[in-house]
């Protein structure tokens, strides 16, 4: 699938917002349709590739999830953002959708708090069961009482 075909069906995607000339092609929903737009990008955009996912703290604005995903084939690159809000930690897990996402919720549950409802196994996966916050917010005390890693 060429670029130009995917904005096409993207432009068919509800609540899609697609940012003009970006590349990769980078769309925007809002967060009750996250896991819509992974499966719309898996199943229609044939991006069965995924690469990562993390998260932007924007302070007051809130959280940001960013995931890239691919179509191996075309070479299409697809960058899935979504945004939280101020105050909001929650969001859809993409495991249902791409099995590769599991750590790297896991991992961003750990640094920056956000709960990815429905994931199969939310612990955490870098830090100890008893470290206290999340150390990616820009909220979180740079004093903290543990030790860095070393």
């Amino acid at each position: 699938m060429t670029e130009a075909e995917a904005l096409a069906r993207i432009a068919e995607f509800p609540g899609a917002v697609v940012a003009p000339g970006a590349t990769p092609v980078t769309v925007s929903v809002p967060v009750d349709r996250w896991l819509a737009l992974a499966q719309f990008a898996k199943d229609t955009l044939h991006c069965h590739f995924f690469s990562f996912l993390s998260a932007i703290d924007w302070k007051e604005e809130g959280l940001e999830i960013i995931a890239w995903v691919e179509d191996a084939e075309s070479r299409l690159p697809l960058l899935m953002k979504t945004r939280l809000g101020a105050g909001a930690s929650a969001c859809a897990s993409l495991v249902p959708v791409y099995r590769g996402a599991n750590w790297m919720e896991r991992e961003c549950f750990d640094m920056f708090g956000v709960v990815f409802e429905g994931h199969p196994d939310p612990r955490r996966i870098l830090l100890g069961d008893d470290w206290v916050g999340h150390p990616l917010l820009k909220s979180y005390a740079v004093d903290t009482p543990y030790p860095p890693y070393r």
